[in-house]
């Protein structure tokens, strides 16, 4: 990329790397999260479950289930799996070596309705 391609994100990235080289890590894991939140948001709504109901199960508040919906939040693994069990699901993890998980998918559904 040439200095003219560059623009104020590509900036960002490289000095924020440049101060915690595990920065590029931990962008990936905040985009992983935020895909199974976004999968679990779609998964309800095929499902036609109410975020009511989901709130219900887990034992929070119906905006609650939309922050998570909606929110780039750190969430606790126990809040995913409560919510994935309000739609009858599990949250299973799956160890893949640094140089493969670029090309993995982070979020596999199985079974679909």
């Amino acid at each position: 990329m040439s200095d003219d391609d560059r623009d104020l994100l590509d900036e960002v990235i490289e000095e924020s790397t440049a101060l915690n080289p595990s920065f590029p890590e931990l962008m990936a894991q905040a985009r992983r999260k935020r895909e199974l939140l976004t999968t679990l948001g779609q998964q309800r709504r095929r499902r036609k479950v109410p975020q009511k109901v989901v709130a219900a199960a887990m034992g929070t508040s119906q905006s609650a289930v939309s922050e998570l919906e909606t929110a780039a939040s750190d969430v606790k693994v126990s809040t995913l799996e409560k919510y994935a069990s309000a739609l009858g699901l599990s949250v299973q993890y799956h160890l893949v070596p640094l140089d493969e998980a670029a090309g993995a998918p982070a979020v596999v559904v199985h079974d679909e309705p």
